[in-house]
């Protein structure tokens, strides 16, 4: 028999939210989830995007307790205790939380960039700002060091607020080549042999992380020297005899087709070179090869000298370091972008092929992930650049249910997850509550209200406290 609701009314306004998550690092947020593990709230008249693509649920109820999804559906269908606090939240819409399959933690600080910045107090802030801007899951694809694992025991812990951590260990780049990045020890591989690469990943498979890296690019013929087909081979053979998956950076295709032939199962840019043919296709299907195509990534590079209108919005505005802020407002800067007569055609170029590719392979059944390759450099900016790649999926062609689904439900699958990605009971309470309806207007994810994460709401509205 259906429980009548105690409408307990919980004024939706979140300021400060993330400052208190701030003083709270470190002073038993464990304890927090104990004492509220069994506590029920619900989200009550909200539309639900359940991150499966399907049209949106109107007028539904969803129900928290503890850390899970308890129960989802029409209001007047969905029980619940009688001392439940309820969230009166007409013309919201509720999406699962964001997932990147593609980032990278501590490499940025600033407008600076490289290992030496791979430091507890900047990864934790990074952290705080992914899961402000609705990412509460962030997959940190290689350049890591010992740190990370620490750090991804202490958000499931509790004890450390911010985005759940997946990584991909150090990876797997080469001797004077890929990738073309100042790191610092133990944060990187460059085996010259195949049996020196089978040496690291076995030293990679002690520590258990989601994904061997591999780099196989010359960087547009930048760097010296780039990885063979001999040793990316033994590092697929030899992840797979650990257990492990690869995860390989590409730019071209003939690079993509040859690593889908060894096994690599994930391509963790999109092929930008040339459009795809029906080879890569195929034999992605075969091998049930996942894609991420980091639409953003070569867009960044100009993006900003041109200085869109969406620059002035707070809800970038917010997401960028003071130092940062400084450079993009600089016209010096700006000029320096455009006239230098390459950097914008050619990442323009890339971006369009890479946005044809992307269509392609999603309508050919293709698996395909959501990343961004944010964090690698200070232009990709952490959090942000997420609701920018679901903007260019839209652009690609994709429908918003389409790209949302990518950034949840298929993120999710590709990191073999099965308790978030998806609003249905059981799942975490992962969740992202927005003004308007992102389903006919991505636009609308960026009006954030609130982000409940694990169960718990962690944030308010952006702004937030940015990185300095």
């Amino acid at each position: 028999m259906k429980q009548p609701l105690r409408r307990t009314w919980v004024p939706f306004v979140l300021g400060g939210v993330l400052t208190g998550l701030l003083a709270c690092q470190g002073q038993g947020r464990q304890g927090l989830r104990t004492a509220d593990s069994q506590a029920v709230t619900v989200l009550r008249g909200v539309r639900v995007l359940d991150g499966r693509g399907g049209p949106p649920l109107e007028n539904a109820a969803v129900v928290i307790q503890g850390e899970t999804l308890l129960s989802v559906g029409p209001v007047d269908q969905v029980d619940v205790p009688a001392s439940a606090t309820v969230l009166e939240l007409p013309g919201r819409t509720v999406v699962p939380g964001l997932i990147s399959n593609h980032s990278h933690l501590g490499m940025t600080q600033g407008t600076d960039s490289g290992g030496q910045n791979y430091q507890r107090d900047n990864i934790a802030r990074q952290l705080l700002q992914f899961e402000a801007y609705g990412v509460t899951t962030v997959t940190s694809l290689g350049l890591n060091t010992p740190l990370v694992y620490a750090l991804q025991k202490e958000v499931e812990a509790g004890t450390l607020p911010g985005a759940s951590i997946f990584s991909a260990d150090r990876g797997i780049g080469v001797p004077e080549g890929a990738p073309p990045m100042k790191v610092v020890e133990e944060q990187l591989y460059r085996p010259a042999t195949p049996e020196e690469a089978r040496e690291d990943v076995r030293e990679t498979a002690t520590r258990h992380p989601e994904f061997v890296k591999v780099w196989v690019d010359d960087f547009g013929g930048t760097v010296k020297n780039k990885m063979t087909p001999e040793v990316y081979t033994a590092v697929v053979d030899e992840a797979h005899r650990q257990g492990l998956r690869v995860a390989a950076h590409i730019h071209d295709l003939e690079d993509a087709k040859r690593l889908v032939a060894a096994g690599a199962d994930v391509l963790a840019h999109g092929v930008r070179d040339q459009e795809v043919d029906a080879e890569l296709v195929d034999a992605m299907k075969a091998r049930g090869t996942w894609y991420i195509p980091t639409l953003g990534l070569n867009e960044s590079f100009y993006i900003y000298a041109e200085g869109p209108e969406w620059m002035a919005d707070p809800f970038f505005r917010k997401a960028l370091s003071p130092d940062l802020a400084r450079q993009l407002d600089d016209p010096a800067w700006r000029a320096s972008v455009i006239e230098d007569g390459k950097t914008v055609p050619v990442n323009k170029r890339a971006l369009a092929v890479n946005l044809k590719n992307v269509k392609t392979l999603h309508d050919a059944g293709v698996r395909i992930g959501f990343g961004t390759d944010s964090g690698a450099t200070p232009v990709r900016i952490p959090g942000f650049a997420e609701h920018r790649e679901l903007k260019l999926l839209t652009e690609a062609g994709l429908t918003p249910l389409e790209a949302l689904r990518l950034a949840t439900a298929n993120a999710a699958e590709l990191l073999g997850l099965q308790d978030r990605g998806v609003i249905e009971p059981g799942r975490r309470a992962d969740l992202v509550v927005v003004q308007g309806d992102p389903s006919k207007n991505i636009d609308d994810l960026s009006r954030i209200e609130a982000v409940w994460h694990r169960g718990r709401r962690v944030a308010g509205p952006v702004p937030v406290t940015p990185q300095e």
